[in-house]
């Protein structure tokens, strides 16, 4: 067990506060980023008919083991002339269009549309048999009280 110094000695060179003692050491502040970088990295896109246009090269390139120095010159993987020969097997230009990315819009469903539509007719119907009991019940006090109510006559029909 280490005692600690009791007898009042301090030894100057690590006293704080003395003349000699080390200056702490500054930290420039780190510099402005580069104007010349963009703020946020943009995604690669290519256009239906570029996509076309390396394919076809590396169709041709194929024979003579060029599609390495193809890809190298796009700055493609190989993975993603697999992805379009893929699509353009699958439908040729609307295969390549660039797609939207994110979550994709949900089309309403037929089915929930015809409940909604049974629903909607079931409450008019009762709205209709209350209001013919409303007129019903109108009918019957006009008659005991001995007032006459105009009436409609049916449509007469040939």
């Amino acid at each position: 067990m280490v005692m600690p110094n009791t007898d009042g000695s301090i030894d100057p060179k690590n006293a704080a506060g003395h003349s000699q003692a080390r200056k702490p050491t500054t930290v420039p502040p780190p510099s402005a980023a580069s104007p010349e970088l963009s703020p946020r990295p943009q995604r690669r896109t290519f256009s239906a008919a570029a996509k076309l246009r390396i394919l076809a090269e590396t169709d041709r390139a194929a024979d003579t083991g060029g599609i390495a120095a193809i890809l190298r010159r796009e700055g493609l993987y190989s993975s993603t002339l697999t992805d379009w020969r893929r699509q353009r097997d699958a439908g040729a230009f609307e295969a390549l269009k660039p797609l939207r990315r994110g979550p994709k819009p949900v089309l309403a469903q037929p089915a929930a549309d015809l409940d909604q539509l049974r629903r909607e007719n079931a409450r008019l119907r009762q709205r209709l048999e209350h209001a013919e009991a409303i007129i019903g019940i109108q009918k019957k006090v006009a008659a005991l009280l001995g007032m006459p109510m105009a009436t409609t006559e049916p449509d007469e029909t040939p």
